[in-house]
């Protein structure tokens, strides 16, 4: 996979436009590795995992996400090789977004909680495509609040289906906590869309990749050393042999 990938060209851009240099709360100061945003004694590099998968991503990400080393959009186009990003206004809308979607190689979904939809528009499945047609899939990626936003404002998505997730599982995202457990982030979230797509390898590929992104994350916050034989990488190796 070619890199700099697209949430990281974004972050790059956003970075271009700051007046101040961006400082992720709680986090440590100082040097950060490019690749991964982590520190480089927890740098994650050598784990970025290659996988096939048809199944695209396009992630609407509110203004700082980019920047946040806690974004696990990063993530997601660490894993899915066609991981489009654009930056999110109110007032305007990049080109090339209105281009992605109408291009006709791509059947776009929103992803977005049912109760907020007009029925006519969800959907609960993805349905088998067309030859030469593949699912991509819309992540609003942003807090709550923001993302509430985003789709009330976003006219151009109006005319796309709604998916609504309704999964069994709690949210295992320790980095940024929602108040209410049903929200997952924004990988979670790619990873359950992998799933209903049938694409499970992928899925559990970034669902692992999640957790050890996460472990890193926390050893570096609290100056610990990774645990290598821990569960995260456990889980991880084991993907990779099966």
């Amino acid at each position: 996979m070619g890199f700099p990938h697209a949430v990281s060209r974004l972050r790059t851009e956003r970075l271009a436009r700051s007046a101040k240099p961006f400082m992720a709360r709680g986090g440590i100061k100082g040097e950060r590795c490019p690749g991964c945003r982590l520190v480089p004694s927890h740098c994650i590099c050598a784990l970025r995992p290659e996988v096939s998968t048809p199944v695209g991503m396009c992630l609407l990400m509110a203004d700082i996400e980019p920047l946040k080393p806690s974004n696990t959009g990063w993530l997601i186009a660490d894993v899915v090789p066609d991981t489009f990003a654009f930056g999110w206004a109110r007032t305007e809308v990049d080109p090339a977004l209105l281009a992605l979607l109408a291009d006709p190689q791509w059947q776009a979904f929103v992803v977005f909680p049912g109760e907020f939809v007009e029925p006519e528009r969800l959907v609960s499945v993805v349905p088998d495509m067309p030859t030469g047609q593949r699912p991509l899939f819309i992540l609003l990626d942003a807090t709550w609040p923001e993302a509430r936003k985003m789709f009330r404002k976003s006219p151009y998505l109006n005319r796309l289906p709604v998916l609504s997730l309704n999964p069994q599982q709690v949210s295992r995202y320790q980095l940024r906590r929602s108040k209410r457990d049903d929200h997952f982030c924004t990988s979670e979230v790619a990873s359950l869309c992998l799933e209903l797509a049938g694409e499970v390898r992928a899925a559990e590929t970034l669902q692992a990749y999640l957790d050890v992104y996460t472990h890193h994350y926390l050893q570096a916050k609290h100056q610990l050393p990774p645990n290598l034989q821990g569960p995260a990488h456990t889980r991880w190796q084991g993907l990779k042999k099966s």
